[in-house]
């Protein structure tokens, strides 16, 4: 196949990105290696999982409509992995603009080239922030999720809304997958692993949020990718026992699907720190601070629509996943 992958120099997009290549499709490669973080590092990554034949780099912003009408001219595209969006919780609270540019019209103007395009399956990353106060756990696809606490949240929702509109009106099977907390080997900058790894390496004190009693669904990228590559894999039907007087929010009579993809269990952040120290054989120095805003307090993720319609779940375990991602900063930064 052919497949557009947005925001492939990305954390995630690059191990989708390397996947696809190493299966043999074809890949459209689209980022535009903006500086939320360092772009070097971006670049390394696309020379790490990207030199290959049949990987085609396209630079542009998906905010920018001509560029993604642009891109669908200009290429048959089969299928379509939209990663890129401005990431981070906090950054959206204090740049909000910036979200509602990348991640709504953005994500609207990809729907609208899947559209004119006659794209096979839009697979798309919205996120477990869009749990935002539920605190049923695990968290499930299946219950509704109206009250976001960041706009970064917001905008995740929007684009599932957006997206099941698409399904409904224009007959565009979409899949949405909620990720939690995504770790691993070249992982982004701005989040804790990496945070926390840095500073305890420099001797510096790491900042702990909620005074350490919040948990988490952790997930290792190499259990992202391939959930990601088997839900490609998998065109939505129309649930036919879809009924409006009881909505289902993960299903529809549209060809449209949402999933979770994440670890099925809490783990405390204490126990997270922990593992960090033991993988570098350092003690942290811990300074203990209020919740932050727009965090949320705990997530796990119902992974059971997942295994049943695509017979996968995540499977690496955090004390594996820490040891490789902690071996690969060594690495790649000398430390």
């Amino acid at each position: 196949m052919r497949v557009l992958v947005t925001g492939s120099a990305g954390f995630i997009g690059a191990h989708v990105t390397a996947r696809l290549l190493a299966r043999g499709d074809e890949v459209i490669g689209f980022d535009n290696l903006n500086a939320y973080y360092d772009p070097d590092l971006k670049i390394a990554r696309l020379e790490h999982f990207c030199r290959h034949n049949s990987y085609i780099d396209v630079r542009g912003d998906v905010a920018d409509r001509s560029a993604v009408s642009e891109l669908f001219r200009n290429h048959k595209i089969h299928r379509v992995v939209h990663l890129a969006a401005q990431a981070g919780v906090w950054h959206s609270i204090t740049n909000p603009q910036i979200y509602v540019d990348s991640n709504i019209v953005g994500f609207g103007n990809i729907l609208e080239g899947c559209r004119q395009g006659g794209v096979e399956h839009l697979v798309y990353a919205s996120s477990s922030s869009v749990y935002g106060a539920n605190a049923r756990l695990p968290l499930s696809v299946h219950d509704n999720v109206d009250h976001p606490l960041s706009l970064y949240a917001a905008s995740k929702k929007a684009n599932e809304l957006m997206a099941h509109t698409y399904s409904h009106l224009f007959q565009l099977p979409t899949t949405g997958l909620r990720f939690f907390t995504v770790y691993g080997p070249w992982g982004r900058p701005d989040m804790a692993l990496f945070l926390f790894t840095r500073n305890i390496l420099a001797g510096n004190p790491i900042d702990v949020f909620n005074n350490g009693n919040h948990s988490r669904g952790f997930t290792f990228i190499d259990d992202i990718a391939e959930g990601v590559i088997r839900v490609l894999e998998r065109i939505p039907q129309p649930n036919k026992a879809w009924a409006g007087i009881t909505p289902d929010p993960a299903t529809s009579r549209a060809s449209y699907r949402l999933y979770n993809i994440g670890g099925d269990s809490a783990t405390p952040l204490m126990r997270y720190i922990e593992l960090i120290e033991q993988a570098l054989g350092r003690k942290a120095r811990l300074n203990f601070l209020p919740l932050q805003q727009g965090d949320v307090l705990d997530t796990s993720a119902d992974v059971d629509d997942l295994v049943r319609d695509v017979a996968f779940s995540p499977r690496t375990s955090l004390e594996v996943g820490i040891r490789k991602f902690v071996d690969w900063y060594k690495g790649y930064y000398r430390a």
